[in-house]
């Protein structure tokens, strides 16, 4: 099995493979979830940017104030090279998740795809998902949105998303996977199988109460 939850199989993987890649969806399946929670004046920070080309993507619809972190030196050496002219406003950062080099309250945005799931896959899965949300959390503005994309299911989401700490509210959309037509899921119907689904979680601040 893969080990995504560790530092050295992305070095190795982007040290041989530069092709982009985007994990689970690709911009055009989540615009519209996009497009409802985030403006684009907003600071958008791309946790776990790997080389997908959805913060490209993003730019190009208007969003143009994006971060994008990741844990490889290796990618983002190379992402900061190939964007140097092509998108010259685009920021590129290493960084682990769990120790974000961001003051609190900086991003408007934070938007992971696959990046929590690979923490989850690594040793210590409990703390370092616990370490990653609360960096979320504490860099989200007060009235921050963090949009998660993953594989895991509510039943195994939802109870590190919802955890009390978070004063957050946690919205849960599905979206077909690329590979599965949407008309074949809707006329299955009942046999809503979650298989063919990947999950958004939309975790939005709230904001602060009068006093």
């Amino acid at each position: 099995m893969a080990q995504y939850g560790k530092t050295e199989y992305w070095e190795d993987r982007y040290q041989k493979d530069k092709e982009p890649f985007d994990w689970y969806q690709r911009y055009g399946g989540l615009k519209d979830i996009v497009s409802q929670y985030i403006q684009p004046s907003f600071q958008v920070l791309m946790l776990g940017c790997g080389n997908s080309k959805m913060s490209e993507d993003m730019f190009e619809d208007g969003y143009q104030q994006i971060t994008n972190v990741d844990i490889s030196f290796t990618l983002i050496k190379q992402l900061t090279e190939y964007y140097k002219e092509k998108i010259p406003q685009m920021t590129f950062k290493q960084m682990d998740a769990r120790s974000l080099q961001f003051q609190d309250g900086s991003m408007d945005a934070v938007i992971d795809k696959a990046c929590f799931d690979a923490i989850l896959c690594g040793d210590n899965s409990g703390p370092n998902g616990d370490a990653f949300l609360n960096e979320v959390h504490r860099v989200l503005s007060p009235n921050g949105v963090y949009i998660s994309v993953t594989y895991g299911v509510p039943e195994n989401r939802l109870p590190y998303f919802s955890k009390k700490d978070f004063d957050w509210t946690v919205f849960t959309q599905k979206v077909a996977k690329p590979t599965i037509s949407t008309s074949v899921v809707v006329a299955e119907g009942e046999k809503d199988d979650n298989k063919n689904f990947h999950f958004i979680y939309i975790m939005r601040k709230s904001p602060p109460k009068d006093s």
